[in-house]
């Protein structure tokens, strides 16, 4: 057998290049064979070598398949390789944006740490400032009170002038109300009432800042006074109040309020009440 029939009865199984690649090198075999075998053991050398061609093409394919298999495991590794890739950028920009909150969150330690140190600054001087504010408080209220016991003091002074000084000029403040006025004394008053009123009534009279006698409205008339700087309700409800006292002892009696100022309203109340008015050295219109 030559080469070249070994070429022709491989080919068609095993293809033309590993037909060839087996018919040079079983050829010469052959040819040496051919010289000491049997025809017997040739038979079986040829069955040999087709069981080593079947084996060849298994391995063939075989090695086909890995080839395939092994390009899709680069082609994997390849993928691996750039997701392995995008994953460490992504890292690497994490790390970084790590870093950067790191500066930050220091930064706002540090910004926190003097913030607080203001604060307590602040708390501190809050502190001294309430402190001086309650002393400035007392104070304050030390002046308030010091200047309301003044004012009461004064008002108690101005009143008592101002009673004084009407009680002394009384007939001629009262001329166009009363002619021929005249200030009672206390034991004239008495005499004039003890009889028809109780003992409490006549002390309430005598409570009054002046009383007079003279003509009033045609009338022999006692005029009771109540005076006071700034007029307010109870002066007028004194006034009406110790008048009654009179009246209940049968005597004619003329509610009066001397007083500097006083109030549209509080005017109104003393004409509702029948009690007259003398401001600031005028009479003003007679109680409706």
């Amino acid at each position: 057998m030559n080469t070249y029939r070994i070429y022709e009865d491989l080919r068609a199984s095993l293809g033309e290049e590993a037909a060839k690649s087996l018919a040079h090198t079983l050829g010469p075999m052959f040819e040496q064979l051919g010289e000491t075998v049997t025809k017997v053991e040739f038979r079986s050398l040829d069955a040999t070598v087709l069981r080593l061609a079947e084996a060849q093409e298994r391995t063939e394919v075989q090695v086909a398949a890995l080839t395939v298999a092994q390009a899709q495991t680069e082609v994997q590794v390849a993928a691996l390789t750039e997701a392995q890739e995008r994953t460490e950028v992504k890292l690497a920009s994490l790390a970084e944006a790590q870093t950067r909150t790191e500066v930050q969150v220091a930064a706002l330690t540090e910004a926190q740490v003097r913030m607080e140190v203001q604060l307590a600054a602040l708390t501190e001087a809050q502190t001294h400032t309430e402190n001086k504010l309650g002393a400035l408080t007392e104070v304050v209220q030390s002046l308030v009170f010091s200047g309301e016991r003044q004012a009461v003091r004064l008002d108690a002074v101005l009143g008592r002038t101002f009673e004084m000084q009407f009680r002394d000029r009384l007939t001629s403040y009262l001329g166009r109300l009363m002619r021929r006025g005249r200030l009672l004394r206390n034991d004239e008053v008495l005499d004039a009432v003890e009889q028809s009123v109780d003992a409490g009534e006549a002390d309430e009279l005598l409570r009054a800042d002046a009383i007079a006698t003279g003509v009033v409205d045609g009338l022999s008339s006692h005029v009771v006074v109540e005076v006071s700087v700034t007029c307010h309700a109870p002066d007028i409800e004194r006034a009406e109040r110790r008048a009654s006292i009179l009246r209940k002892a049968g005597l004619v009696a003329v509610p009066l309020v001397a007083c500097e100022v006083i109030s549209p309203e509080l005017l109104a109340y003393a004409r509702s009440l029948q009690v007259r008015v003398w401001c600031n050295g005028t009479m003003l219109d007679a109680a409706a």
